[in-house]
């Protein structure tokens, strides 16, 4: 059952002319300091007949205290009001931890809240066909967790009060809170406020700093968070997640109730008092883990750890300003939005820092047969994942990249108007900038290759790479748009047709007729050694661009497909015709094997080895003529 100053009053439950000498015989019968019995048992753990003839000892002596009929033996009342105060003050300590237990957390699930949650780490390491970007912690359990607390046999269950997210559990049982309440008022009555709540909030914080310990809170200074290497960051926030959620939405909240249920009406602002007492320091060590994610060293893979942060904090802070709604609380409340500001920041931060280190990337290695770059793997995965957190950032976000201006003439920044995106959110400009940067720094680094046709394949490649990350994602085209989806997709087909320019129309140079007919007199006909040498060019040039782009790698199947498609839709009618026309010349000769070395169908085949990645024989694979 409850209590409240109704259930109580100065007057004992019964016999209530008790004489102060009986009274005085009580409390000094159970006077710690002098009788063994007193110091091996609890009063309120006995009879409760006991417990009330105690009680009722005690609200005599009290009323003795303005008794004019004893005046004059006033030290008499004063030591028996002390020895008394200090049994209660006994008791109530020992109910107290009789009845306390931390949390069990065999079960954190909340099957109604779910959280995203990202990670950079490795994404420039997935397959090309399966995209390595998710991590084992891909879908994070929130913390709305319902837990159990293990208040004695009288409460095998416990009971809830929802409000909104908070979700408050009876930490004691009924009958316990009475008691306490009855101590706490002779107690606060005798003028040992301070002493109830010291023993109370000593008791209670023990609790919950045990549920810390339960829930993995460790107890780290802003210097040992930030002395972390980030993989342990990345485990110790998921954990922070959780356990702050059970913190504020249980913890706290119930500690507040059970201040409330034992202290409410016996004073100012007692109940407050007392829960301040208890969760101040936990508190203050709960917010200075993530106070010191906030201000730590901005780096990009802290990005969505941080907005996992920012995404909970920001979750949290209507039950943090409901669980410390008083003004001795406000502290905390200033403390959680100070935090959440500084989150916020530093995902601003992290993504304009982020900008910068796409642009200056300096590697200048060319990555071996023009394929796919790490650093746009890294970069594209990157944004797929912002593209995540769009709805948070879009809040975040308020202005264009600071990167970027239009015809800035900077040679290394790209020229980009962004009066072209009006209408576009703040997120999905700065994800067109990334991109826009991204393709500039490639350009930079297509440039060491020393065969045209590979810088040009390796732009393709790249663009193609690119265009398919923004295609696979709906969120992130949805931002990004059809219209500058249509850009990136001429882009990479311009690439394609300036590879095939820079190395098939010298090839098909060859197949032409010009230079082969020769006149003079009364006729004209073709001339046999210029038709041998066209041939012997023909040969060694397609040999060459065999040998070495076969080594070459288009790892997308079809882009691979649809290049050897194109290639052969210009090569083969060509040699087909060129064929046609002089294979007869060459015949009629003396060892036409040694021009004519190829059939269409060779190169029908050949050009399947192509963009494999891999060296083929020097010689090409040839049918019997």
């Amino acid at each position: 059952m409850g209590f409240s100053p109704s259930n109580y009053s100065m007057e004992p439950p019964e016999n209530a002319g008790l004489a102060f000498e009986t009274a005085e015989k009580i409390i000094l019968r159970w006077d710690s300091t002098a009788s063994e019995e007193a110091r091996e048992k609890m009063i309120f753990e006995g009879d409760r007949h006991e417990v009330d003839r105690y009680l009722q000892a005690v609200d005599e002596i009290l009323r003795s205290v303005s008794s004019t009929s004893i005046y004059d033996d006033q030290n008499k009342v004063n030591s028996a009001i002390e020895i008394a105060m200090a049994r209660l003050e006994d008791e109530f300590r020992n109910i107290l931890i009789a009845h306390t237990n931390p949390i069990e957390t065999d079960s954190l699930t909340d099957p109604s809240s779910s959280v995203r949650s990202a990670s950079v780490a490795g994404v420039a390491e997935e397959e090309d066909d399966a995209d390595g970007e998710e991590e084992d912690d891909a879908s994070l359990r929130k913390g709305d967790e319902l837990l159990r607390f293990d208040s004695g046999a009288s409460s095998a269950t416990a009971s809830y009060r929802s409000t909104n997210c908070i979700r408050e559990i009876d930490l004691l049982p009924s009958d316990s809170i009475y008691d306490l309440r009855s101590i706490a008022e002779r107690m606060i009555s005798s003028g040992y406020l301070r002493e109830c709540i010291q023993v109370y909030g000593s008791v209670r914080k023990s609790a919950v700093d045990a549920s810390f310990r339960r829930l993995g809170i460790e107890k780290l200074s802003i210097g040992d968070v930030q002395r972390l290497e980030w993989e342990q960051l990345e485990t110790k926030i998921r954990r922070w997640i959780r356990a702050a959620k059970v913190c504020i939405r249980t913890l706290f909240a119930s500690e507040k109730k059970l201040c409330e249920q034992i202290f409410d009406g016996l004073g100012t602002a007692i109940d407050d008092a007392c829960f301040m007492e208890t969760v101040k320091g936990p508190a203050i060590q709960l917010f200075n883990f993530s106070d010191a994610i906030s201000i730590s060293r901005r780096s990009p893979e802290k990005l969505f750890k941080i907005l996992d942060l920012h995404d909970a904090l920001m979750d949290l802070i209507p039950d943090i300003d409901t669980v410390f709604d008083s003004k001795s609380s406000e502290s905390i409340r200033i403390q959680a939005a100070e935090i959440l500001s500084r989150l916020a920041e530093a995902a601003r931060g992290i993504l304009s820092e982020f900008e910068n280190a796409v642009l200056r990337e300096p590697s200048k290695v060319p990555v071996p047969g023009g394929t796919i770059h790490p650093l746009t793997r890294y970069v594209m995965n990157y944004i797929s994942l912002i593209s995540d957190y769009k709805q948070t950032l879009n809040e975040l976000i308020v202005s264009k990249p600071s990167t970027g201006s239009r015809y800035s003439g900077d040679p290394s920044i790209p020229d980009m108007d962004f009066t072209e995106l009006e209408g576009k959110t703040p997120l999905a400009i700065h994800l067109i900038w990334i991109t826009v940067i991204l393709q500039f720094n490639l350009e930079g680094k297509s440039k060491p290759y020393k065969d045209a046709s590979l810088a040009h394949l390796f732009m393709m490649n790249n663009v193609h790479y690119i265009v398919q990350k923004v295609k696979g994602s709906p969120e992130l085209r949805e931002m990004i748009g059809d219209d500058y989806l249509k850009k990136l997709t001429g882009k990479f087909r311009q690439a394609a047709t300036s590879y095939q320019r820079a190395t098939w129309v010298r090839v098909l140079y060859c197949l032409r007729d010009e230079g082969l007919h020769v006149s003079g007199g009364f006729s004209s006909g073709v001339s046999k050694s210029a038709l041998r040498e066209r041939f012997k060019s023909f040969n060694a040039m397609f040999e060459e661009v065999h040998r070495t782009q076969a080594t070459w790698l288009i790892p997308d199947s079809q882009l691979r497909e649809e290049l050897r498609i194109s290639i052969s839709e210009k090569l083969i009618p060509a040699y087909r015709s060129f064929l046609g026309r002089f294979r007869s010349h060459i015949e009629s000769g003396r060892h036409p094997e040694n021009y004519i070395k190829y059939s269409v169908e060779d190169l029908e085949t050949a050009v399947l080895d192509f963009f494999e990645g891999y060296p083929v024989s020097q010689h090409l694979r040839r049918r019997s003529h």
